[in-house]
């Protein structure tokens, strides 16, 4: 007969007053998470039934998708698990007690931690990890906070094993999906290890990163097999980057859609809302927001694209800008429609809102304020004159 799912409560109630913030620790940002999220996506992934949080009044509107338990005072872990007892009423299972500042927990070491529990049919199962260089800073972080009169969770386990009962540990195998972040200098030291293990699986599952220790990869981020990820690449948000593709080095892209054998980079910025089909280009010192790029279009280099849609093989020259933002029209940003098969010319700027047509030139140096049809060219921009001998003249005239 299987068992229940087991319930989890997450604790994230505390300050963090060593982060030196006004941000709560818990909230602080990590790898397109809050540090409390890495814990509750944990609990979620083992299928946690109920799974809470306990916070303070001030973070009781923070979570989505769970139960929150409120804890109107900070009086210690204990007094925070008591918390969330209304939310676990009627619960007679397995219970997670989940520190909300461990973001390396992962669910595999739940799963561990939940059949070593189970097996030796324990009151309590401790997580427990042998850190590898850390005893000697803890022990100077020992202070009497105790006589402050918190309730302290660690006094259950205790007057547990008082009473007779079987306590179990189970040592985490790595140590740093146990440890706890109390301040910046660990918030980055966390970050670098869930690096690594979300850099890891991707390479595993056929993604090639050139350099893991300076590729940056946020949770959400989804990359298919042979994609090619290059030094000091930062990918953020729901960003997708497909097969064959080629991102970097130095490029950046936050939610955006990356298609199959696109390229990208060096030193390129992809902004929100930006889609590169298959085959695109977006190169050096290129940066797009909110745009789509048709397939086999190339941005090769200098230029900004805001707000625009891009037809298939278009080559969009060097200098290239959208001037998105007319608030004599009205508020918002308006866009720059660029058909098929469009060449335009170095130093092009568009002003939207304009179209120019499948197949059209774009004259180098022309500022385009006018649709343009298809097949036209488009020459905007003053006459050349010449003026000889002009370098023969009275440089004091």
């Amino acid at each position: 007969m299987s068992r229940p799912n087991p319930a989890a409560v997450v604790l994230a109630a505390g300050l963090g007053t060593r982060m030196r913030s006004a941000t709560p620790k818990h909230f602080h940002p990590l790898l397109g998470r809050r540090i409390v999220d890495w814990v509750v996506e944990a609990a979620r992934a083992v299928d946690a039934d109920p799974l809470v949080v306990v916070t303070s009044p001030a973070g009781k509107a923070e979570f989505e998708g769970v139960e929150v338990a409120v804890q109107a005072e900070p009086r210690g872990t204990g007094d925070a698990l008591a918390a969330a007892r209304t939310a676990l009423a009627g619960i007679d299972g397995d219970l997670f007690v989940l520190s909300g500042d461990a973001p390396g927990l992962s669910p595999g070491l739940l799963r561990d931690l939940l059949e070593v529990h189970r097996r030796e049919n324990a009151a309590a199962t401790i997580l427990s990890f042998r850190p590898a260089d850390r005893i000697w800073p803890a022990l100077d972080r020992i202070d009497t906070a105790n006589t402050q009169g918190e309730l302290y969770l660690t006094d259950a386990v205790r007057h547990l094993v008082e009473n007779g009962e079987r306590v179990a540990a189970y040592v985490a195998p790595d140590p740093a999906e146990a440890e706890g972040v109390n301040t910046r200098a660990e918030l980055a030291e966390a970050a670098a290890a869930l690096r690594d293990r979300i850099n890891e699986a991707h390479m595993l599952a056929g993604v090639t990163i050139v350099d893991p220790k300076t590729t940056w990869i946020e949770a959400d981020v989804e990359l298919e097999p042979d994609a090619t990820i290059h030094a000091f690449t930062v990918l953020s948000g729901h960003t997708k980057v497909g097969t064959g593709a080629v991102v970097g080095p130095h490029a950046v892209a936050i939610d955006a859609v990356i298609g199959a054998e696109a390229t990208v980079g060096p030193f390129c910025y992809l902004r929100p809302g930006t889609v590169l089909e298959a085959r695109a280009k977006a190169g050096t010192f290129v940066e797009i927001k909110n745009s789509h790029i048709g397939e086999g279009a190339k941005v090769p280099h200098l230029s900004y694209l805001g707000d625009a849609d891009v037809g298939e093989e278009s080559n969009i020259a060097a200098g290239a800008i959208t001037a998105n933002y007319r608030p004599e029209l009205g508020p918002g940003k308006f866009r720059t429609t660029i058909g098929r098969n469009v060449h335009t010319g170095v130093h092009n700027v568009f002003v939207a809102p304009v179209t120019v047509g499948d197949k059209a030139w774009i004259a180098a140096g022309s500022v385009v304020t006018k649709n343009v049809p298809p097949g036209g060219l488009a020459i905007a921009r003053s006459r050349q004159v010449n003026k000889e001998g002009f370098d023969d003249r009275n440089r004091h005239d």
